[in-house]
């Protein structure tokens, strides 16, 4: 049996991380690994292991990720651990990119697409408040948010714009029910 990987989707600002908590909360039956970026280690938000560019390079290039990309100047990798993990059954929660979709659908059986989502103008305020980007990096954040929404099965969508228990039953209650132990 292989675990279920469920790679949470969607625009900088939509609450996927939120989200993610949420389910890291109310359900210890999925795994969920620690991001790679190349944001520097202060820089607030998610838990992260913050590397250099040039050693997330040599990172890349030994294997150690099971998936990689490059999105608003930064690099994102999700370890390669994950791969035992799902062979082992257990399910994988991560914080992706929609850019990897076809090739998660590619490499693994099971793939449960979460997009998470809100209209622009929520975006624009929360990219704000965060205060980790520009002016400018947030109208370049809100362009790649209009990017399309994975499509085909599996794929589940949150539209995160009321209040915030809402999304967060939306969401644990679009997780597929068995994900492993």
């Amino acid at each position: 049996m292989t675990g279920i990987l469920i790679p949470v989707v969607g625009p900088s600002g939509a609450g996927k991380d939120t989200l993610i908590d949420a389910a890291r909360a109310a359900r210890p039956d999925i795994y969920f690994p620690t991001r790679v970026i190349t944001r520097p280690f202060d820089a607030g938000g998610e838990v992260f292991h913050s590397v250099d560019p040039s050693v997330f390079a040599t990172m890349a290039d030994s294997g150690h990720f099971a998936f990689h990309w490059q999105a608003h100047g930064l690099h994102y990798g999700i370890p390669a651990e994950i791969i035992r993990v799902l062979e082992a059954g257990r399910s994988v929660m991560f914080n992706g990119s929609r850019g990897i979709i076809d090739i998660a659908r590619q490499r693994f059986g099971k793939v449960h697409v979460m997009v998470v989502t809100a209209p622009e103008d929520i975006l624009a305020k929360r990219l704000a408040a965060r205060n980790r980007e520009q002016a400018d990096d947030i109208k370049k954040r809100l362009k790649r948010a209009a990017y399309a929404i994975p499509s085909g099965g599996g794929v589940r969508i949150i539209q995160n714009d009321g209040p915030l228990e809402k999304s967060r039953s939306a969401f644990l209650a679009a997780l597929p029910v068995n994900c492993g132990v």
